[in-house]
């Protein structure tokens, strides 16, 4: 099963890019960095589906692809203030739907990062993390068990060694295991493909590591 389909989100719709192959026993949830549902977000989904993973990459800001931090700034803006976590979550569902007998795992970059760290908080049948240099902390991270899987850039004006480091912290307070990475010479974006900070041999690191995590934690090797 590959292409867009829509998603229902209470009374509204959200387009989601959709990659199920046949035997998949995973599913990503990947939800995009603020720049929106680009072409790196759906290069990648297609690499974890060569890899035997189901994948969703939903829409958070329905058609709308920021190039500038201006722009993008402005669009997490109204997808925090609107439905981007709605989406998500219906996401979500519709992966658990069409994988019933899968372990789901939520993955995501920057803004998308927070949404996934907070999604077994919301929804259990997601059962492992990746976040790509974003950070959220909360008390409901004593919510969920999952664990977490996470790249973080050397040096990042948007996720400091600080906000890392409180991550890591309230995952241990809970009981939770968190496994982070930090690579040098990098900074933030250095796993997007269209970013002049993209690094490709340390995204290529971390996708093998993602994909090493996801078999390891849920349960194909």
């Amino acid at each position: 099963m590959t292409d867009f389909e829509l998603l229902t989100v209470g009374a509204e719709t959200a387009r989601a890019y959709v990659r199920i192959p046949e035997g998949a026993r995973i599913g990503v949830v990947a939800l995009h960095a603020w720049w929106g549902l680009n072409e790196d977000v759906i290069a990648y989904a297609d690499r974890l589906a060569e890899a035997g993973f189901g994948v969703i990459a939903p829409d958070m800001f329905r058609g709308q692809i920021a190039t500038t931090p201006d722009d993008a700034e402005r669009l997490s803006q109204e997808g925090d203030d609107g439905i981007a976590g709605d989406i998500a979550w219906a996401a979500i569902d519709r992966l658990a739907g069409e994988l019933p007998d899968a372990r789901i795992a939520a993955l995501g970059w920057s803004f998308g990062a927070s949404y996934a760290i907070w999604a077994p908080s919301l929804r259990d049948r997601v059962t492992a993390t990746v976040a790509y240099y974003g950070s959220w902390v909360g008390d409901f991270i004593g919510d969920a068990r999952a664990p977490l899987l996470g790249h973080f850039a050397e040096e990042d004006p948007f996720t400091s060694e600080d906000d890392i480091g409180a991550l890591e912290e309230a995952y241990q307070r809970a009981g939770r295991e968190i496994v982070t990475y930090r690579y040098p010479g990098t900074g933030h974006w250095f796993a997007e493909p269209s970013r002049p900070e993209f690094r490709a041999d340390e995204a290529e690191l971390a996708f093998d590591r993602t994909v090493t995590f996801l078999r390891d934690r849920l349960g194909t090797r």
